[in-house]
């Protein structure tokens, strides 16, 4: 059956854990890091949609090779802003930094996921057993015969529950999400559970790996 994994995808400020033991998938909402890894301390492996190594310079390889796995979706892989950009206090002051560090000016999207890679840059994550990775990504890895959708639509949504029916009971498991999460947020977090089993059984492909200036492994996990 494998080990126990789990998923990890943030939504609102918060997360939504996907624990897979065998076919079953569990699901709870976490406020932060800190309870993420509380909640997953038992598991193998855990893969987490959420950068965990930053570049200086805002420079990681492992996002190009991310984004040549997406055609028609690169834009899905929102670029990774350098270390500096985290103790910016507002959009204007994360645009002074990058440009200071990077040369040019950060997008919305990467100022909206600024305090989920805070949130997990600013606790002890072992990259022995806690990766990051990426769902859309994984999920075009999980079944590369189907041409996906986007996953706010019921049509992405539904393909994306087919590709995971592949591995896991899902969709008798979707009757048990907690408030919150939104369906997309939830499948995503199932996908990245499915990087984790890789990981964890050793088959897992790994995009870029080099170490950033604290030695975190900048890479992503599929």
């Amino acid at each position: 059956m494998g080990a126990v994994v789990a998923g990890v995808d943030g939504f609102g400020g918060r997360w939504v854990v996907a624990t897979v033991d065998g076919r079953d998938v569990g699901f709870t909402v976490e406020q932060d890091a800190t309870g993420v890894l509380a909640a997953t301390a038992g598991c193998a492996a855990v893969a987490i949609d959420v950068p965990m190594g930053l570049a200086d310079d805002a420079v990681r390889s492992c996002e190009p090779l991310a984004r040549r796995r997406l055609p028609g979706a690169t834009s899905s892989v929102f670029p990774t802003p350098a270390r500096s950009v985290l103790g910016a206090t507002s959009y204007p002051d994360a645009n002074a930094r990058s440009v200071v560090a990077a040369g040019r000016k950060i997008s919305k999207q990467t100022w909206f996921i600024v305090p989920g890679i805070l949130d997990f840059d600013s606790v002890p994550v072992d990259p022995v057993r806690v990766v990051e990775c990426h769902p859309e990504v994984a999920f075009r890895a999980m079944d590369p015969g189907t041409a996906f959708a986007s996953k706010k639509t019921a049509r992405g949504q539904g393909q994306r529950i087919a590709a995971l029916g592949l591995w896991l009971d899902v969709a008798v498991s979707l009757g048990g999400i907690p408030p919150g999460p939104a369906m997309d947020d939830v499948l995503d977090a199932v996908a990245c559970a499915w990087s984790a089993r890789r990981w964890a059984a050793g088959e897992a492909e790994v995009l870029g790996g080099e170490p950033d200036g604290l030695g975190k492994p900048m890479r992503i996990v599929v």
